[in-house]
């Protein structure tokens, strides 16, 4: 996975995932309702990318 994402990427992910348990260690209902946005978020850029990279050709 680090040879695809780069270091950055996993440090991002960490944290994000750190930022979610801190938000879920007060209000759980409030993680699971970021949690869903961020999956959302995750999908329509990975759409949006295979999209783009179809028009390249690739």
């Amino acid at each position: 996975m680090l040879d695809k994402i780069g270091l950055s990427g996993v440090l991002g992910i960490l944290l994000v995932v750190a930022g979610v348990a801190v938000v879920a260690w007060k209000a759980p209902v409030v993680a699971a309702g970021l949690t869903a946005i961020l999956l959302g978020v995750a999908l329509v850029a990975r759409g949006a990318i295979q999209s783009v990279m179809g028009m390249f050709g690739m």
